[in-house]
């Protein structure tokens, strides 16, 4: 059975949270990957900068929903949500948008546990930890290569 630590990618690209936003994007393109382990100057992760993290920056600035209760606004959704998706529509810096204490895994986890931990939860990118240490990261794309050479096997 194989698992994560067969498949992850060791050579691991990473930012820090002081990355400007331009220079993450510059990343994921140039060596076609969909997130960034963000780490600390001890190189300790902290969080996650992905594809979606950059392109939500993009859309319209939410605006906040409500319902008129005998002659009250009754907000829908709270004022401190709508100000943390602005902070982050507006990012410089990658710790202005990254995604903090992201879904990891160890190397000892399945293939089929992989799988099923990035459909369930819509991620596309699995920081890889061994005793806390980032050791490697998975993608999708792992996961269809290691499919693929099992196909041709």
């Amino acid at each position: 059975m194989l698992k994560a630590k067969d498949i992850m990618t060791k050579e691991i690209i990473t930012v820090h949270p002081e990355t400007e936003i331009v220079q993450a994007a510059k990343l994921l393109l140039e060596h076609h990957i969909n997130g960034l382990p963000v780490v600390d100057k001890e190189g300790r992760l902290t969080g996650i900068i992905c594809q979606e993290d950059l392109i939500s920056q993009q859309r319209k600035i939410p605006l906040p929903s409500f319902f008129i209760l005998l002659d009250s606004f009754i907000p829908l959704k709270s004022q401190k949500n709508i100000d943390k998706e602005v902070q982050k529509m507006a990012a410089i810096t990658v710790t202005e948008a990254m995604t903090f204490d992201p879904i990891t895994v160890g190397i000892e986890i399945s293939l089929e546990d992989i799988a099923t931990l990035m459909v369930k939860n819509n991620i596309h990118t699995l920081p890889v930890l061994d005793q806390g240490k980032l050791v490697g990261i998975i993608g999708k794309e792992d996961i269809l290569r290691t499919l693929m050479s099992t196909k041709e096997d």
